[in-house]
C-alpha cells in the first residue's frame, strides 16, 4: 500500500517560519513587534519557532507541543502564515466549561487580502480558479488578478446598494467564479455571508434568510447541472416573498435566458461594470464574524453556525497544506459544492490563502458519462482529488473501464469527505483510481469544526495508512472517548462518544442568535468537552475510526439532515397525525431516510398521500431529503411517556428484529408484530412489482 509521507510538508511549513538563524523573519504587517504581551507570544515566538523546527518531520513531537503549549504552537504559525494589519496580543482564550472561544485576540486583518492581494502582489497572472463548467471540456481559468478585480467590483456594488460591515448577505449560487467572488466580496467589506446550497427549496432558503436577517440575496438567473437547467431565480422569487429584511436581489446570468425582474431585482453584471476594480479592505478583528453556515440538527430547526476570521482561515490553510501535501504549483481539485463547509474550506478559503489553483466543479460525476471526474483529472492535470464516498460508490458500479480510459498520473493525493467510507469504496479509490500509488486520506470533520480534524496525514515519514479509517488527529485536536456515564474511556480497542478536549482555531464560535443552543448542543452532554455527536472506535494502535452519528441526524450522500426536519415537513399533511423517520444503510448514498407514517381513518388512498408527502419534503427541504421508503403503519412504538422508540424501527428494517433488546418500556409490545407484518407485506409488494 502506498504510504507517501507528508513529513516533508511539515518540514517545509516549519522551514517557512524561520530564517537561516532559526529566527522568525517577518513582523506582523501594520505594527511593530511588542516586547511583551499578555500571552507571551511575541517574546517567545523565536524560541517557539526554533523548537518547532528542531524536529520538522516529527508528527508526534508537534502533536505533543500543540496539546501542551497551544500558544507557542499556533502563535508563530498564525503570525507567519497570515497577513496582519495589527498584531494580536493573546493567542487563545478558551474555556469549554463556559463555551468561551477566542483566538488571536487584538489582531486585525482582512481575509480577502490574505486570499487575493498578497498573491497578486507576487504573481498576478498565476491561476486562482479553474472553473470546470457543466459543459464538458469548457473550463475557464481565472487569474488571481482577475479574481481580485471581480471581487472588488462586486464588493463596491454591495456597498452601493447599502451593504455595510456586519450586514448579512445570502448567496444562492452554484459553483462558479462569481460565487467565490461573492464570498470574498463580503469578506472584503466586513459583511457576513451565508451560502445556501443551490439545491434547497424556496422554503428552506427563506428560513435561512429570515434567521440570518439578510439584507441582500445574490443569485443567478438559472443554474446548469448535469445538462439540466435549474430555475434559481424563480426559487429566490418565491423565497423572498416571505423575507421582509431583503432589500435587493442581485441577479447574475449563467444562461442567456431571460427571467422575470421585479422591484427588488438588480442585474449584477451591469452594476459591477460601473464600479471601480479597487476596493479598500475593511480591517476586521480576529473574532469578528466571517460567515454563517446552516446545518441540520436533531431538532427541526437548522442552526446557523458562526465562523470568525483569523482562526478559521489559519486552520483551513494549514489543513489544506498538510493533509493533502499541497505544494506550490499544484492543481487542487475538491469537487464539493460551495454551499457546504467542504466547499468553503477546501475550494475557497484554504486553497486561496495558500495561493493554490483551485478547481470549481459545476457538474455531476456521471455527466455526460461515468468518466467525467477522470477526464477532468487528465485534462486539468489535477494533483489532489477530494470527493465524497457517495460518488465513489456510484462510480464503482459503472466498472473500472471508465477510470482506466484516462491518464491519472498527475494525481498524488486522493481524499474522502462527508461520511465514513466503506472498505470496498476505499480499496477501489486506492487501487483503481490511484493505481495503488497515491496517498488516500479519509478525513473526518464537521461544519462545526471548520476544517479537517482527523485524517491519516500529516504523519511521521512513511507511516502506515489503514483502509477506511481517519486515524490520526491533526495538530491541536485532542480526541477523547466517553462512555454512557460520562466517564473517559482509556486504552485501545474501545468505543465511545467522540469528544474533543481542547479548543482549536477553526472551530465555530456560536449558533447565530442562540448561544444557549450552542452550549446545550455541544458542551452540555459532557461538561468540559466538545461533543461531536459522533461515535468512534480507538484501535490498539491509538487510531480513530468514526462509527457514525449518535443523535437523530442522518448522512444522505454527505448531506447532514435531522430526522426531525423531515418529520416536520410531513407533519403538516392533514391525513398524517404521526410520523417517525430513521436512517438506514444504503449502497450508494451511505444512508437513506425511511419514514413510518400513521394515517387518519378518513385519509383515502394511501398511495396518493405518500406521493403528497414526498412532494412536501422536496418543497420544504430539498429533493435529496425525500425518504427512499415510506411505510404506512397503524401506530408507532412508544414508551409509556409517549416517546417513539426509533431504535426499534431501525432494528426492524435492518434485519435485527430477532434482537430488539429491552422493550419493557413500550406501552404495548404487540405494536412490534404489527409493524413487522406491515413491513413484510410492503417488501412482498415491492418484490412483485419488480
Amino acid at each position: 500500500m502506498a504510504a507517501r509521507s507528508l513529513g516533508r510538508g511539515i518540514g517545509r511549513l516549519l522551514g517557512g517560519l524561520r530564517g537561516r538563524s532559526g529566527q522568525l523573519v517577518r513582523p506582523p504587517r501594520g505594527g511593530s513587534v511588542p516586547r511583551r504581551a499578555a500571552s507571551g507570544l511575541w517574546d517567545s515566538a523565536p524560541a517557539a519557532a526554533a523548537a518547532l523546527a528542531a524536529q520538522p518531520g516529527s508528527y508526534q513531537a508537534l502533536s505533543a507541543q500543540a496539546a501542551r503549549e497551544p500558544a507557542a504552537f499556533w502563535g508563530p504559525l498564525a503570525r507567519d502564515t497570515l497577513v496582519w494589519d495589527t498584531p494580536y496580543h493573546t493567542v487563545w482564550d478558551c474555556d469549554f466549561s463556559s463555551g468561551k472561544i477566542g483566538w488571536f485576540l487584538g489582531g486585525r486583518l482582512n481575509v480577502s487580502v490574505n486570499c487575493l492581494d498578497q498573491h497578486v502582489q507576487k504573481s498576478p497572472e498565476s491561476v486562482a480558479l479553474i472553473w470546470e463548467r457543466d459543459e464538458p471540456g469548457t473550463e475557464v481559468r481565472i487569474t488571481y488578478r482577475e479574481l481580485l478585480e471581480t471581487t472588488c467590483r462586486l464588493a463596491n456594488t454591495l456597498k452601493r446598494h447599502g451593504v455595510c460591515r456586519g450586514d448579512r448577505v445570502a448567496i444562492y449560487m452554484p459553483v462558479s467564479p462569481l460565487a467565490v467572488a461573492a464570498m470574498l466580496a463580503c469578506a472584503r467589506i466586513g459583511a457576513v455571508h451565508t451560502v445556501v446550497f443551490a439545491g434547497f427549496s424556496a422554503e428552506s432558503l427563506a428560513g435561512r434568510i429570515n434567521d440570518a436577517k439578510c439584507k441582500v440575496v445574490i443569485t443567478f438567473n438559472q443554474g446548469i447541472r448535469g445538462g439540466r437547467v435549474v430555475e434559481l431565480k424563480k426559487i429566490v422569487d418565491e423565497a423572498v416573498k416571505y423575507c421582509p429584511t431583503v432589500q435587493h436581489v442581485l441577479v447574475a446570468h449563467r444562461t442567456e435566458n431571460k427571467v422575470h425582474m421585479g422591484d427588488l431585482d438588480i442585474p449584477l453584471e451591469q452594476e459591477m461594470a460601473k464600479e471601480d476594480a479597487v476596493c479598500t479592505p475593511e480591517s476586521m478583528g480576529s473574532e469578528d464574524m466571517l460567515f454563517m453556515l446552516y446545518t441540520s440538527g436533531s431538532t427541526g430547526m437548522p442552526k446557523g453556525l458562526v465562523h470568525t476570521q483569523a482562526g478559521y482561515l489559519l486552520y483551513a490553510a494549514l489543513t489544506h497544506r498538510l493533509v493533502f501535501d499541497y505544494r506550490p504549483g499544484d492543481i487542487f481539485g475538491c469537487v464539493a459544492d460551495i454551499g457546504w463547509i467542504t466547499g468553503h474550506s477546501y475550494v475557497v478559503y484554504g486553497p486561496l490563502c495558500n495561493g493554490a489553483t483551485s478547481v470549481l466543479f459545476e457538474s455531476t460525476p456521471v455527466y455526460p458519462d461515468a468518466g467525467r471526474y477522470w477526464e477532468t483529472v487528465q485534462r486539468l492535470k489535477i494533483n489532489q482529488f477530494y470527493g465524497a464516498p457517495t460518488a465513489v460508490r456510484l462510480l464503482l458500479k459503472y466498472g473500472d473501464a471508465w477510470v482506466r480510459k484516462y491518464d491519472r498520473s498527475s494525481l498524488r493525493t486522493l481524499g474522502s469527505v462527508g461520511e465514513p467510507i466503506n472498505l470496498e469504496a476505499w480499496e477501489w479509490l486506492h487501487n483503481v483510481v490511484g493505481d495503488s500509488r497515491c496517498t488516500l486520506v479519509d478525513t473526518w470533520w464537521q461544519t462545526e469544526t471548520g476544517g479537517i480534524c482527523i485524517a491519516p496525514r500529516p504523519s511521521e515519514e512513511g507511516a502506515e495508512i489503514l483502509p477506511g479509517m481517519a486515524m490520526r488527529p491533526f495538530f491541536g485536536i485532542i480526541p477523547v472517548l466517553m462512555d454512557e456515564q460520562g466517564n473517559v474511556v482509556e486504552g485501545g480497542d474501545v468505543s465511545g462518544a467522540l469528544c474533543l478536549s481542547q479548543a482549536w482555531p477553526g472551530m465555530a464560535r456560536t449558533i447565530y442568535g442562540d448561544h444557549q443552543r450552542f452550549l446545550d448542543t455541544y458542551f452540555k452532554a459532557y461538561p468540559g468537552y466538545y461533543f461531536t455527536g459522533d461515535g468512534a472506535h480507538r484501535t490498539e494502535g491509538g487510531y480513530y475510526q468514526i462509527t457514525g452519528r449518535m443523535d437523530d441526524v442522518i448522512n444522505i450522500s454527505g448531506h447532514r439532515l435531522g430526522t426531525a426536519e423531515i418529520e416536520d415537513a410531513m407533519a403538516n399533511h392533514p391525513a398524517v397525525p404521526e410520523t417517525a423517520v430513521i436512517g438506514y444503510p444504503h449502497d450508494i448514498k451511505g444512508e437513506a431516510a425511511f419514514a413510518f407514517i400513521v394515517l387518519r381513518d378518513n385519509a383515502g388512498d394511501s398511495d396518493v398521500v405518500v406521493n403528497e408527502l414526498r412532494l412536501a419534503v422536496a418543497t420544504k427541504i430539498a429533493k435529496y431529503a425525500v425518504p427512499d421508503e415510506i411505510l404506512v403503519v397503524k401506530r408507532l412504538p412508544k414508551t409509556r411517556s409517549g416517546k417513539v422508540m426509533r431504535r426499534l424501527l431501525k432494528k426492524i428494517i435492518t434485519g435485527g428484529a430477532q434482537d430488539l433488546g429491552d422493550i419493557t418500556t413500550l406501552e404495548d409490545p404487540s405494536v412490534i408484530r404489527e409493524i413487522l407484518s406491515a413491513y413484510q407485506k410492503y417488501k412482498d409488494k415491492r418484490a412483485a412489482a419488480h
